[in-house]
C-alpha cells in the first residue's frame, strides 16, 4: 500500500474550490439561538454592581454554546429575547411508551409546557434535551439529591431532530446531484456537464489517489461507492456546520460512531484470510509471541474505527466551540478594539474552518481506504518463505 504523494496538490486545489463558501462562515447570530425568556433578560438588568452584567453575559454566552452545538427537536433560526419569540418551524416528536405516540415539537413551547399525546404527557428538558414523562398538564422533572437528570421514565425517542433532518437534506442533495452528473455523461459523450461537473475532479482524485494507490486495482471498485459517500457525506455536512443555520452533525458523537462502524465492518466482512491470518497467527514470529500479539492485534482492528470516530467528531466539535466562544467575546468586551479584533479572529478562523471541513472529510476516506487495502491484501512470496522456514 502507497500513501498518496500528492495531498498538498490537493489541499490548494480544493481550498481554491470552497472559496465561493467563505461567505457562510458562522455569523453572531448564532450566539442567539438558546430559549431565553424574558425574565432572564430582567435578570441581567438588576444588577448594579461592575461585575454582575459581565458575569451574567459570561453565563449566558456559555448557554449559548452549548444550545449551539447540541442536537434540538425543533429547527430555531434566531431569537428574539426580548420579546421572548423564536423564529423557525417545529419537527415530528416520535416517541415509544406503550404505543406509538406522534406530534410536533411546537406542542412543547420551547420547554415551557408538558405536550399531551394520547392521555399521556412528556416534558423537553432544556438541560441534556431529552423528553421524560411526567403525571399530568402541570407535571414537574423530579431530582434525587446528588443527580443532575430527571429521574422521570424516558419513552423511547425517535424523533426526527435537527441533525437527522440535515442528514436527511444532504442524502438528498447528494442523491440529486450525482444522478444528474452520471445522467450527463452519455448526453454529452462522456464528458460531464451542469452543476455536478464542480465535483467530477473530486471523484477522479478519490479513485486514482486515494482508492487505487492503497486498495490496489484487483478490489478498489468495490469500494468506490463507500468511499465516494463517505467523502462527500462528510465535507457536505462540515459544510452546513459553518452556515448561520446552526447544524452540528459532524460534531456529534453519534454520528462519528455511525461511520466509523460501518467502515469497521466493511473492512471486517471483506477481509480475505491473509488479513486474518496476520491478527491471529503472524507469520514470521515464534509461535509463543504470537499467543501473545494475537489478542493485540484483534484489538487493534477495533481501536482503529475508533481513532476514525475520535479524530472526526474531536476536530469538528472543538472548532464550534472555540468559533462561537472568540464570537461571544465581542459581546463581553463591548468596546471597540475588542470587538474588532474578536470579529477579525472569528472571521480568519471561519475561513480556516472551511479547509477543516474538507481535510476531515479527506482524511476519513483516506485512512479507511487504507484499512481496505490491509483487509484484501494478498500474500507476499516473503512471508510465505518465512512461513515454511519457520
Amino acid at each position: 500500500m502507497v500513501i498518496s504523494n500528492k495531498p498538498l496538490k490537493f489541499i490548494m486545489a480544493a481550498l481554491v474550490a470552497c472559496i465561493p463558501f467563505s461567505n457562510f462562515a458562522n455569523t453572531p447570530q448564532d450566539s442567539i439561538l438558546a430559549d431565553v425568556k424574558p425574565a432572564d433578560v430582567e435578570s441581567v438588568s438588576v444588577h448594579t454592581d461592575a461585575e454582575g452584567p459581565a458575569l451574567d453575559i459570561k453565563t449566558k454566552s456559555k448557554q449559548h454554546i452549548l444550545h449551539h452545538v447540541r442536537d434540538s427537536h425543533d429547527f430555531t433560526f434566531f431569537s428574539d429575547e426580548a420579546a421572548g419569540k423564536h423564529y423557525g418551524f417545529p419537527l415530528p416528536v416520535i416517541l415509544w411508551d406503550n404505543g406509538l405516540h406522534v406530534f410536533m415539537s411546537s406542542e412543547f413551547h420551547h420547554g415551557e409546557k408538558a405536550a399531551e399525546s394520547n392521555g399521556n404527557y412528556y416534558v423537553l428538558n432544556h438541560h441534556d434535551n431529552k423528553i421524560y414523562k411526567v403525571d399530568g398538564p402541570e407535571g414537574k422533572l423530579n431530582y434525587e439529591h446528588g443527580h443532575e437528570h430527571p429521574t422521570n421514565a424516558k419513552p423511547l425517542d425517535l424523533s426526527i431532530t435537527k441533525s437527522v433532518l440535515m442528514i436527511l437534506v444532504t442524502a438528498i442533495l447528494m442523491l440529486v446531484i450525482f444522478t444528474g452528473l452520471a445522467r450527463t455523461y452519455p448526453k454529452n459523450g462522456g464528458i460531464a456537464s451542469g452543476f455536478g461537473r464542480f465535483f467530477e475532479p473530486f471523484v477522479v482524485y478519490i479513485r486514482d489517489e486515494i482508492a487505487i494507490p492503497n486498495i490496489g486495482e484487483k478490489h478498489y471498485k468495490r469500494y468506490m461507492s463507500y468511499l465516494l459517500t463517505i467523502f462527500f457525506f462528510i465535507w457536505f455536512l462540515n459544510i452546513f456546520g459553518l452556515t448561520p443555520l446552526g447544524v452540528n452533525v459532524t460534531g456529534n458523537f453519534t454520528v462519528t460512531a455511525a461511520l466509523a462502524i460501518l467502515t469497521y465492518v466493511i473492512t471486517t466482512f471483506t477481509a480475505n484470510k491473509n488479513y486474518w491470518g496476520h491478527i491471529f497467527w503472524m507469520p514470521g514470529v515464534p509461535w509463543p509471541m504470537r499467543i501473545i500479539l494475537a489478542p493485540i492485534e484483534l484489538l487493534g482492528t477495533i481501536i482503529k474505527p475508533f481513532s476514525l470516530m475520535i479524530r472526526l467528531y474531536a476536530n469538528i466539535f472543538a472548532g464550534h466551540i472555540v468559533l462561537m466562544s472568540i464570537i461571544a467575546l465581542m459581546f463581553i468586551f463591548k468596546n471597540w478594539i475588542g470587538s474588532t479584533l474578536s470579529f477579525g479572529l472569528a472571521f480568519v478562523l471561519s475561513i480556516l474552518e472551511i479547509l477543516v471541513a474538507l481535510l476531515q472529510a479527506y482524511i476519513f476516506t483516506m485512512l479507511s481506504a487504507l484499512y481496505f487495502g490491509a483487509a484484501v491484501e494478498e500474500h507476499h512470496h516473503e512471508e510465505h518463505h518465512a512461513e515454511a522456514h519457520h
